[in-house]
Parts: C-alpha cells; structure tokens; sequence
C-alpha cells in the first residue's frame, strides 16, 4: 500500500506548480492559490504515509520525480513549454532513475 501512497503523492505533487502557473494571472490569482496549497497538502499526506514504510530518500526522489516529470508533461501539453529532444531526454532520465530507485528498493 506504500508504493501507492506514494504514486498518489507524486501526482498531486503536479497540482500545486499548475496552481502556481494559475495564480500568475490576476483573474485565477485566488483559485490558483486554493489550488496550490490544496493540492501541496494533499501530496504531503501521501508522502507521510508512505514513508511510514518507504525509506526517506527512496521516497523523496520518487515523489519528486514524478512531480517533475508530470509537470513538464502538463507544461508541454497545456502551457506550450518548449519540447525539444534534450528535454525529454532529461525526463526520461529522471523516470529511469525513478524506476532503478524502485526496482533496486529492498
């Protein structure tokens, strides 16, 4: 149950940069906000539950990678950040080094 905790605090670690993104225009500024810190709080309480039995480190750079990684997908997809190929190499390598943290998690 751990490792799913986990993968839910690292897709609700994407919500708060987009609500971050939200908040930079005066119009969304409150929701953007509501939306950020609603989602950091709900991405911590999965991160506290899977470090109950996910060593710190382990977990830390999992949660952070997905979040990376799945914010530079919702940026491309719906912020029209840069794509290049240097960039999803750098995401493809953050997610390999994800997978060998839990492939290698004894």
């Amino acid at each position: 149950m751990a490792w799913i905790y986990l993968l839910l605090a690292g897709a609700f670690e994407i919500g708060w940069p987009v609500g971050l993104k939200l908040a930079q225009q005066t119009e969304t500024r409150g929701i953007g906000i509501v939306v950020a810190v609603t989602f950091m709080a709900i991405s911590g309480f999965f991160l506290w539950l899977a470090q109950k039995e996910i060593p710190i480190g382990t977990s830390y750079a999992i949660w952070t990678g997905i979040g990376a990684a799945g914010t530079f997908i919702v940026g491309v997809l719906f912020y029209g950040d840069p794509n290049s190929l240097g960039r999803y190499l750098g995401v493809a390598l953050i997610v390999a080094g994800v997978a060998t943290l839990k492939l290698t998690h004894s």
